[in-house]
């Protein structure tokens, strides 16, 4: 909780200040309007939250500012709630996660955070150096490897595919508790590497039965309203299972959280884990309450 406060700072310096005095009136939900829109939260979330929160000082009848805050975090923890949902790392042997991301996200990096998290959780892990486009990846995700004790299957200058393909062979034949697939990083917009995305997904369904069982994006803190079109577009290619949301470290803006809740509340999509620090157990699972507790306290 504590690094969790320290990687919203930045949002909570904007917001928790607010609500020291015992006046609620037009100024404050003006001031509350500007904070929101300054960590992101976008246009249209931060319209619905105030909405919802004049709404509840009518109703409850809140006459100070710490009964103004506890609306508005009681307003966020429910508006962030359909995100939080734990990942089932029991669904099949070996389970297959597919992950993706633009460049700089924070992709590799979490893929070892992630085997060291699913290791302590008692499962054998295989990795697969599927980012075949750039050669630091690779190097990258074996140091990664090394620093857990896993193997990782890869090719020099290999098909994607096959890389994947061949790690999830490996991986049924030793009865390997989750296999995890990296894939080069990428822009929405660069359409042949999502071309290779959506080859990558079809060729480990072949591989083995309702693989990808897990296909998480994994997204950079920082991004901010950025973070909804990438959701979109990587959604759109491979029908994403999960999230994982790096660099909440201090820069990050939290708003941008509550957008994607908002906006996604048709189809929302887990948020499986935070990142909030550079160290191997720094991810953490997403609890709806804390993030809301750390962007108000």
């Amino acid at each position: 909780m504590a690094r969790l406060k320290q990687g919203l700072s930045k949002t909570r310096s904007n917001l928790a200040g607010l609500f020291g005095g015992t006046h609620i009136d037009e100024a404050l939900f003006e001031e509350l309007e500007t904070a929101l829109l300054v960590s992101d939260a976008g246009v249209e979330t931060t319209q619905f939250l105030l909405d919802g929160l004049r709404r509840r000082v009518k109703e409850q009848r809140l006459t100070d500012g710490s009964q103004v805050r506890e609306a508005l975090r009681a307003l966020l923890t429910e508006m962030l709630a359909p995100l939080e949902r734990p990942i089932d790392i029991d669904t099949a042997t070996p389970l297959v996660m597919m992950i993706t991301g633009v460049n700089g996200a924070g992709k590799t990096t979490s893929i070892g955070k992630l085997a060291h998290h699913l290791q302590r959780e008692g499962k054998t892990i295989l990795l697969a150096a599927g980012d075949t486009f750039r050669a630091a990846a690779r190097e990258q995700l074996a140091e990664w490897g090394l620093r857990n004790g896993v193997q990782v299957v890869s090719q020099q200058g290999g098909d994607p595919a096959a890389v994947a393909f061949d790690a999830v062979s490996a991986g049924r034949a030793r009865q390997t508790g989750v296999v995890i697939i990296d894939t080069a990083g990428r822009l929405p917009t660069q359409n042949h590497l999502m071309d290779e995305l959506r080859k990558i997904r079809r060729v480990l369904a072949k591989a083995m039965d309702g693989a990808p069982h897990e296909s998480l994006l994994v997204l950079d803190g920082n991004t901010g309203q950025n973070m909804l079109a990438q959701v979109k577009a990587f959604d759109d290619a491979v029908a994403l299972t999960g999230l994982i949301v790096t660099k909440l470290d201090g820069t990050a803006k939290g708003g941008a959280l509550a957008a994607l809740a908002h906006t996604r509340r048709d189809r929302p999509i887990p948020v499986y884990f935070i990142g909030v620090g550079e160290a191997i157990d720094d991810l953490q699972a997403f609890s709806a309450a804390e993030f809301a507790s750390a962007l108000l306290d």
